[in-house]
């Protein structure tokens, strides 16, 4: 696993700064009142020495009771128009942080859905969750406690050097003698900070993508006896997430007391100069009280910039991440309408459909959509001398051509590697072929809107995913159109509906995370159902069938046969018991369309689709003959006896 973002970048970055403060313009006016407070925050903290000192020089010094109340009074009074103002500009921020964390992690989401697959390929999903969860939660920080805050901080500062020059410049000049210690500490720190901040976010990266990874594969986990091993490698995991924190920690126990230490300093010269002058040249005792007041609040802003400083740095890794993330190319083929957004018109898009959107919606009544209106695909699939390779030159489609006329099934077999899968998944847009066309209707795929297509294909895959919700939610995803009666049709259909019905609640039975709590048929059926609810007019089904008992396979395939009436068809399967009756069988050879044919054909053929047969249901033996438990030969082809394991299948004719 690669980490990215273990490569230091710059403690600021201008650039990224100014995007991070467009996510604040939309609450300009709620921070822009922030400010105006914490301003006035800082101000009414610098009355406090003063009433110090007047206190002690005009009070307690003449013994004037009345006076020495008042200030008492004011003071109180201070103290409280502080609080408060505290508690508005915090709880400002706060909302103002809040409502940015919401927009930046919609921001992401939006962009994640429409990246394309290949980026998830290559990108461990536990990072991009520490990008949405934890790195959000970083800005966050820099939002509510730096940006206002700073702006409090640099003129709380001012107003403490203007104050200090006011009451005494020697004493001040005493004071900022220990700037330099200050600065030697600060430029000590800043780098190991940064560094130490970049490598916490790096490992926990790594801890999420090893957490999300093991727990989704637990059940692999266990059956091969790997949780010892899983454990360690967790427990190294951990134990650099934790030094690294401790580490972060012993620089803040080191660097914020050598501050304080610094400002005690200070405290200690302006005690020991500030004494004689008292002494000796005549300043009051409350002014010395008064400065050494100031200079302990001189210290603590100081402070703070040096912990926002901090947030800063861990705010920049962040920002760098998130920003690196959204700045990610979009899928082209990725649909641009957004729920509250209405799609530009057709004739606004170039690569758009001529046909209105309304005219490609999936069937809403109870009357098959088998009508020829306008706006349906005819489902006429051209693969035009396609090359494609997941990464470089390593080719995993080689010049396929492959016409398959509306209506017609076409079944696509071939060793695991061949090809199969890959030529479904340019279908839908989710890759781009390097070479060649794919032409749907005669229209090269990339002049149609992706999801105007989309909503055309049924796809029905091997590992079906199903949400957390109910049956229900599952088979209608989010399609507010599809009416109760249509989702049942279709699970009828599918002979879904009589074990839907013996769930708990029926159609709105909870449905655990990725359907944990049904079996593999289960899932298989209402992905069936879910897919021909929409009444696509081209059907892919890749291995769909594979799941499921020999009676249940019976059925759907049985439910099949009418639903693929009049539709494009592209069934991939290893079990050829699932293809005979297809139209056309297409063998794939290493990335090649080596044979072509219906089921006879290729068995009269005598290639690769007849060694493919023989493999699978006689055991390697010749056509028409079949040893007898006797030992003697028989003519005799079953074509519904199980398959073999794929795998020998996939390696036996790959050797071939």
């Amino acid at each position: 696993m690669s980490h990215e973002e273990e490569v230091l970048g710059r403690a600021y970055d201008h650039r990224l700064m100014r995007r991070l403060l467009a996510y604040l313009k939309p609450y300009r006016w709620q921070v822009v009142f922030a400010v105006v407070v914490v301003l006035g925050d800082a101000l009414v903290g610098l009355a406090g020495p003063y009433l110090t000192k007047e206190a002690i020089d005009n009070g307690i010094r003449h013994r004037d009771l009345a006076f020495l109340d008042h200030v008492a009074v004011l003071y109180l009074c201070v103290l409280a128009i502080g609080f408060g103002l505290g508690y508005l500009e915090n709880q400002i921020m706060q909302r103002v942080g809040q409502h940015i964390m919401l927009d930046l992690r919609l921001a992401l989401f939006r962009h994640l859905q429409r990246l394309p697959i290949s980026f998830y390929d290559r990108t461990p999903i536990g990072r991009l969750m520490t990008r949405v969860t934890n790195d959000v939660d970083v800005l966050n920080e820099l939002f509510t406690a730096g940006v206002v805050a700073t702006v409090g901080d640099v003129f709380a500062l001012v107003g403490i050097v203007v104050a200090m020059i006011h009451l005494n410049v020697e004493l001040l000049a005493v004071a900022f003698s220990v700037l330099p210690l200050i600065f030697l500490v600060t430029l000590t720190f800043r780098s190991r900070v940064r560094r130490s901040f970049r490598d916490i976010r790096t490992r926990l990266a790594r801890l999420n993508a090893f957490l999300n990874e093991n727990l989704t594969g637990m059940g692999t986990v266990q059956i091969l006896n790997r949780e010892p091993r899983n454990l360690e490698e967790f427990r190294s995991i951990n134990a650099g997430h934790r030094d690294a924190n401790l580490q972060a920690t012993f620089y803040n126990a080191v660097f914020f007391p050598a501050l304080e230490l610094v400002g005690a300093l200070a405290v200690s010269l302006i005690v020991w100069y500030g004494g004689r002058q008292v002494m000796w040249t005549g300043i009051t005792l409350g002014t010395l009280v008064a400065f050494i007041q100031y200079t302990q609040r001189f210290f603590r802003p100081i402070s703070d910039l040096s912990e926002k400083y901090n947030i800063l740095q861990q705010a920049m890794a962040s920002s760098e991440r998130i920003f690196d993330l959204l700045d990610t190319p979009v899928d082209p083929a990725a649909p641009v309408e957004e729920p509250g957004h209405p799609a530009p018109p057709a004739a606004a898009r170039p690569h758009a459909p001529a046909d209105p959107p309304s005219s490609l919606a999936p069937l809403r009544a109870e009357t098959p959509r088998r009508d020829g209106a306008s706006g349906r695909l005819e489902g006429r699939v051209e693969v035009d001398r396609v090359w494609f390779a997941y990464r470089g030159e390593d080719w995993v489609l080689r010049d396929v051509s492959l016409v398959v006329e509306p209506g017609e099934k076409v079944a696509l077999v071939g060793a695991t590697g061949s090809g199969k899968t890959t030529i479904a998944s340019l279908l839908l847009r989710f890759y781009e072929p390097q070479r060649g066309v794919i032409r749907v209707d005669g229209r090269p795929l990339a002049e149609w809107d992706a999801g105007d297509l989309r909503r055309r294909i049924g796809l029905v895959l091997q590992d079906v995913f199903l949400f957390s919700g109910t049956v229900e939610s599952n088979l209608r995803l989010g399609d507010p159109g599809l009416s109760r009666a249509a989702l049942e049709r279709a699970a009828r259909e599918v002979h879904a509906h009589d074990f839907i019905m013996r769930l708990p609640g029926g159609y709105d039975a909870v449905v655990r995370e990725r359907g944990a709590t049904l079996s593999g048929g289960q899932k298989q059926l209402l992905a069936f159902a879910r897919a021909l609810a929409r009444d696509p007019e081209v059907l892919i089904l890749d291995e769909a069938t594979s799941s499921v008992d020999t009676h249940t396979e019976g059925l759907i395939q049985a439910a099949l046969e009418r639903l693929m009436r009049g539709r494009t068809s592209f069934v991939i399967a290893h079990r050829l018991s699932t293809i005979q009756h297809a139209n056309r069988i297409v063998v794939l050879h290493h990335g090649r369309v080596r044979e072509t044919g219906t089921h006879a054909e290729l068995l009269a053929l005598g290639g690769i689709y007849t060694r493919l047969y023989q493999l699978q249901y006689l055991g390697g033996r010749s056509l028409g003959e079949r040893r007898a438990p006797s030992g003697r030969v028989e003519p005799e082809v079953s074509p519904t006896e199980p398959a073999s394991n794929a795998a020998v299948l996939d390696s036996r004719l790959n050797l071939a």
